[in-house]
């Protein structure tokens, strides 16, 4: 798997999550704005509502907006079999039971999934307890990884 396309894949989804959020900022300010919806009383709070929304909308497309900036910036660091894990690694664990799962340690868009190569790869960060869990383990170590999967072993780190 290549890092540089795992990547591309999450930028893809971050622009759409932006594009999402602007339209949404825009439609709840929209509301917040029209002549219908000027207060006739004090409890009519129908415009204050949709001025919260659509500032917690726009706060949250800058904060997409800012992750894609970054990861556009994201050096990939290629990993040897002795380097301990940390940001830009591709991690492929195995757990007792067999199944494979692969994580991808990024700074921002932690609980995101991208397929690729028929793989589902899930991002996770390093305040994650995932990352957490990963963060400094090398190829061979045994992880807790909690209910994601019990003891699992890294079999390989990208």
């Amino acid at each position: 798997m290549d890092k540089n396309d795992i990547i591309q894949l999450i930028l893809a989804k971050l622009e759409d999550d932006y594009q999402m959020f602007m339209r949404a900022a825009k439609t709840a300010h929209e509301a917040a704005t029209h002549s219908e919806n000027i207060p006739d009383n004090k409890y009519d709070t129908l415009a204050l509502e949709s001025s919260y929304i659509a500032q917690g909308q726009a706060n949250r497309a800058l904060e997409i907006k800012n992750a894609i900036a970054l990861l556009k910036q994201l050096p990939l660091k290629k990993f040897s079999i002795d380097d301990s894990i940390r940001l830009t690694a591709l991690i492929e664990i195995e757990s007792k039971d067999g199944t494979v799962r692969h994580f991808f340690l990024a700074p921002v868009a932690g609980g995101m999934t991208v397929q690729i190569q028929g793989n589902e790869v899930r991002i996770v960060t390093p305040d994650s307890p995932v990352g957490k869990a990963l963060l400094g383990c090398q190829t061979g170590d045994n992880v807790q990884l909690g209910h994601i999967c019990q003891e699992s072993e890294i079999i390989s780190v990208y």
